[in-house]
């Protein structure tokens, strides 16, 4: 069972930018502070030129939710920054998240422009103060997990990735961060021990270069026996590691390395995967790990594989699975072909997919910056718009139309056909008659004046209760979740192809459609869109 990761004290009411005070503090003035508002918080283009986007960090938002407050010390920071009445502190003291009501997409749900992640409902100011944190507890994790599942995507059917970024991360926060949402995005596994205690990921690593290089080529060890599994008996494996490096003619290989491998072999039998690359993989690295893994075979062991850290990825690996069925031929040994070999040397989603058209040989690709970082991408960009007001609707203008935002207390509804392959999704008001499946449903574009009809098969909801002013509804396991993003990887894989994806289409129901014309001339002070 996963332990629990201890609360952030970061993560409180006043991890926010001062301006969401600010603005708090003039609606207590005017007297709007209690206004019944609508927020949607969404994203306006899909990260990394992709056409989608993994939701993830639901379940920090709601933890962060039920245990948010302003304490004495933080009341006293914001009177003397703000110069705000004491008044205005006393309803901060007092202030909480009972009459918030917050609608969201399941964690790990694949998302589209414009369509809302969260939908918040409550009084304004309240509402207003948990922009900026809810913004930071959703932006980040969603593009992560997004680039997970791309690299997953791009390593292609049968690969596993092993997350290693730790010590690349933006500080421990990143890491822990990093680690939680790339596993959810579909990665295997993790190196980051304190990730796989505090969230259950299958943890990982075997060697660096230092235990290789630590190792002289005439050392010795205090104990060289390892009990075999066949016979019970204890046996020198490094004299049988040096006997097996003579009888297959690798005579001209670095001993230090040999005599490494051995020793950790002696600790590790049915764990042994050798990092190659230290002095020179082909001939040295690979012959030396062979030559162990014979000794090790004859023992009743079997080695798992190779790592390599450096050069032309695609020709070494191919060069070294042929060295396999080789010497497995050679000793009778035909699962000799089927070691595992392992990738890490600064490897992103480009370079995955330039391997694959190489034809390489690798199983398994260890991966640490480009997916802790996102150098593809720094930032999602996530926004939080205001789009209803005491019942009236809002929306957002701007000269880049993209950046309209859509107005009123609305829903999102994915429409699949008969073989469950998603269709569309269609954003409603909340008042509206759910769509129905067998009816032919007339959808707009947000930018177009023409409908398009769809009759779906099934019809599902993607917005659900997640907070009820007391409570947050439990998130599944983490494990399950990410099962859940691989799932719909499949129904989606038009969508998340690494070459030409294609777009998803978003529509609008048609009373949202013209709505949104209206609002629009009206804010513009136009009768025309």
């Amino acid at each position: 069972m996963a332990a629990t990761y201890g609360e952030d004290s970061l993560v409180c009411s006043t991890l926010t930018d001062m301006y969401q005070l600010s603005m708090a503090y003039a609606y207590f003035c005017n007297g709007t502070h209690t206004s019944k508002s609508v927020f949607d918080l969404f994203f306006r283009r899909s990260p990394f030129q992709g056409e989608y986007t993994v939701f993830a960090g639901l379940g920090e938002a709601l933890r962060f939710l039920q245990h948010w407050k302003f304490v004495e010390p933080q009341l006293d920071y914001v009177r003397k920054e703000l110069n705000c009445s004491e008044a205005f502190i006393d309803y901060l003291r007092h202030l909480d998240v009972s009459q918030v009501k917050i609608y969201a997409l399941r964690e790990g749900t694949f998302a589209f422009p414009s369509v809302p992640l969260l939908r918040l409902e409550g009084p304004l100011a309240v509402v207003q103060l948990l922009e900026t944190t809810l913004l930071c507890l959703v932006n980040f994790p969603s593009l992560v997990a997004t680039n997970a599942l791309r690299h997953v995507v791009a390593a292609g059917p049968g690969k596993t990735i092993t997350e290693f970024g730790l010590r690349r991360a933006q500080g421990p926060d990143g890491a822990m961060s990093a680690s939680r949402y790339t596993y959810l995005g579909g990665v295997n596994g993790t190196s980051n021990v304190q990730a796989g205690i505090a969230f259950g990921i299958p943890c990982s690593g075997t060697m660096a270069h230092a235990f290789i290089q630590a190792v002289e080529d005439e050392a010795t060890f205090p104990d060289n026996t390892l009990k075999g599994r066949i016979d019970g008996l204890p046996h020198d494996i490094i004299a049988e590691s040096l006997a097996c490096r003579e009888e297959l003619g690798f005579t001209k290989t670095n001993r230090g390395e040999l005599l490494s491998f051995a020793s950790y072999a002696r600790v590790f039998p049915a764990k042994f995967l050798a990092l190659v690359d230290t002095y020179d993989t082909l001939h040295s690295g690979v012959p030396n790990f062979l030559s162990v893994a014979l000794a090790l075979h004859r023992l009743g062991y079997a080695a798992l594989g190779i790592r390599l850290d450096s050069g032309d990825l695609a020709d070494l690996s191919k060069r070294s699975r042929a060295m396999f069925k080789e010497v497995g031929h050679k000793v009778n040994a035909p699962f000799f072909e089927r070691f595992i070999i392992m990738a890490s040397d600064d490897i992103n989603e480009k370079r995955l997919l330039r391997l694959r058209d190489e034809h390489h040989e690798v199983d398994c690709f260890g991966i640490g910056t480009h997916l802790v970082t996102c150098q593809a991408q720094p930032a999602l960009g996530a926004v939080y718009k205001l789009v209803e007001i005491t019942g009236d609707p809002r929306v957002k203008l701007s000269e880049d139309v993209g950046k309209m935002s859509l107005p009123g207390n609305k829903t999102t509804y994915r429409l699949l056909g008969p073989d469950r392959t998603p269709l569309c999704d269609l954003t409603q008001f909340t008042d509206e008659e759910p769509p129905k499946a067998g009816a032919v449903l007339s959808c707009y574009a947000a930018r177009s004046d023409s409908p398009v009809e769809v009759t779906p098969a099934e019809v599902e909801c993607l917005h659900s209760l997640v907070w009820d002013g007391v409570r947050g509804v439990v998130q599944c396991p983490l494990a399950e979740t990410r099962h859940y993003v691989l799932e719909q990887s499949e129904r989606f894989a038009a969508h998340t192809r690494p070459q030409g994806p294609a777009p998803y289409p978003v529509y609008l129901s048609q009373r949202l459609h013209d709505a949104l014309r209206v609002l629009a001339a009206k804010a513009r002070g136009t009768c025309l869109l």
